[in-house]
């Protein structure tokens, strides 16, 4: 798929879940969706996407796969750059910490993200980077519905 595509799909994707407090969008391939926004690099404007996600009690993992690309998605690069990340659950909205995870817990973390989808190992083997892991901390909840 290309990227303006995947982009497109992602904002149509992001819109209806936004518009319908998570009722619309909520899953897919089997697991749970979550819409992350991250504050532009260079921009400095909200960009939010929809994500497969991880539970780890309050936190949640987050795989920057972007399909197996040579290179990272760009909401990635800005959560490295500005760690501090916006996350819709359904109707419910917290701030969190991003964090990249380091080895040994990247590839724990990694194998539950096999395992809950297996495409994940597909887009790894597109590609020689390794694909990063993000663990996202609540640091402050906006609005819980």
């Amino acid at each position: 798929m290309r990227d303006g595509t995947a982009k497109w799909l992602s904002a149509t994707h992001s819109q209806l879940y936004r518009a319908s407090g998570g009722r619309l969008g909520k899953r897919l391939v089997d697991n749970d969706i979550l819409l992350l926004t991250t504050t532009g690099r260079r921009s400095a404007r909200d960009h939010t996407v929809p994500l497969l996600y991880l539970r780890d009690g309050r936190d949640v993992v987050i795989v920057a796969s972007w399909g197996g690309r040579d290179y990272p998605p760009d909401w990635y690069v800005n959560a490295i750059a500005h760690p501090r990340v916006g996350v819709q659950i359904e109707s419910e909205r917290w701030i969190g910490s991003a964090v990249e995870l380091d080895e040994p817990e990247r590839s724990e973390w990694w194998r539950q993200a096999v395992a809950a989808y297996d495409g994940y190992s597909k887009y790894q083997s597109r590609t020689k980077r390794v694909i990063p892991i993000l663990r996202i901390t609540p640091v402050r909840c906006d609005r819980t519905s």
